[in-house]
């Protein structure tokens, strides 16, 4: 996949009452920059979750979510970019 990166990547937060809709993003790069697989969650801009994925040790994973939905990761190693796809 090509993508066209929008903003610096950042730390995912680490709990629900942080998370983040990553700059209003629609399709999010989540890198996990460590040795061991990290859960990520996805969750309405109210705290309900949408849904979780495991990002595999030093994996990569693209999630497409609405502008308003939030993302938080269980773990900093999680590193998250908002981007398009070219």
């Amino acid at each position: 996949m090509i993508i066209k990166v929008k903003t610096t990547e950042a730390a995912a937060p680490t709990g629900s009452g942080t998370a983040s809709n990553v700059g209003s993003a629609r399709l999010v790069r989540c890198v996990n920059a460590g040795g061991t697989a990290r859960l990520v969650t996805l969750e309405l801009a109210g705290g309900t979750d949408i849904g979780t994925f495991t990002v595999p040790a030093n994996g990569i994973q693209y999630v497409r979510k609405d502008a308003t939905d939030e993302l938080f990761a269980a773990h900093a190693d999680i590193k998250l970019a908002a981007c398009t796809q070219n």
